[in-house]
C-alpha cells in the first residue's frame, strides 16, 4: 500500500512538473531587416568595353582585385531574461537586427549595346549578391530561433554567456558558408555575372 501511494504522488509530482512546463512561456522573439542599396554611377564611352568602363567605376576592390558589387551584412541581438527565486534564469524575449549594404553598378551613360549587356549582367550580379544577403538572413533567425530555445540556466551569466556563445558560433557558420558559396560560384560567375 506504502509503495502505491508514493507510485501515485510520484506521479502526481511528475504531471504537475509537465504541466508547469507547457504552462510557461516561450520565449518573444523577432527579427528586424534593415536593407541599404548604394548604387555607383558608371559611365560608358562609345568604343569602351563594358568590363573597363565598370573596373575604372567601381569603388569595390580586395586583395588587390576589383569587384563590381558588394554586399556587407551584419547581425546583432539582444535578449531579456527573468530570474526565479532560486537565481534560475531563463530568456523570456530575443530581438534579432539584420542589416545589409548592397553596392551596384549603375549605368549612366552608354551605346545600346553597351545597356543591353550592362542589364544582362546586372540582373546576374543582383541575383549573386541576394545570395548574400540570404545568408545574413539564416544567421539572423538561426540566432533569433536558438537563443529563444534555451533552456533554463542556473543563473544569469551563464545564460548570458551561453546565449552570446551560440551567437557567435552561429554568425561564424554562415559566414564560412558564404565564402564556399562565393569559392562555388567564381564571386556569381557560374551564375551569369561575367563579362567578355
Amino acid at each position: 500500500m506504502g509503495r502505491g501511494a508514493l507510485g501515485r504522488r510520484s506521479l502526481a509530482l511528475a504531471l504537475a512538473l509537465t504541466l508547469a512546463l507547457l504552462a510557461t512561456p516561450a520565449a518573444r522573439s523577432e527579427v528586424l531587416e534593415e536593407h541599404e542599396h548604394a548604387p555607383y554611377p558608371v559611365h560608358a564611352g562609345p568604343g569602351q568595353t563594358l568590363r573597363a568602363a565598370l573596373n575604372a567605376a567601381t569603388p569595390i576592390t580586395a586583395g588587390g582585385q576589383r569587384f563590381h558589387g558588394y554586399t556587407h551584412w551584419s547581425v546583432r541581438w539582444n535578449f531579456g531574461w527573468q530570474q526565479d527565486g532560486a537565481g534560475r534564469c531563463r530568456i523570456t524575449r530575443v530581438t534579432t537586427r539584420l542589416h545589409t549594404r548592397i553596392q551596384m553598378p549603375e549605368l549612366r551613360s552608354g551605346t545600346t549595346e553597351q545597356e543591353a549587356q550592362f542589364q544582362r549582367y546586372h540582373r546576374a550580379l543582383h541575383q549573386h549578391e541576394q545570395g548574400h544577403v540570404q545568408f545574413g538572413r539564416q544567421a539572423a533567425q538561426a540566432i533569433d530561433q536558438g537563443i529563444a530555445a534555451l533552456p533554463q540556466a542556473p543563473d544569469c551569466p551563464t545564460l548570458e554567456r551561453q546565449a552570446n556563445d551560440l551567437g557567435q558560433r552561429l554568425l561564424a557558420e554562415q559566414v564560412a558558408a558564404e565564402k564556399a558559396y562565393d569559392r562555388r560560384t567564381g564571386h556569381g560567375a557560374t551564375q551569369g555575372a561575367q563579362l567578355d
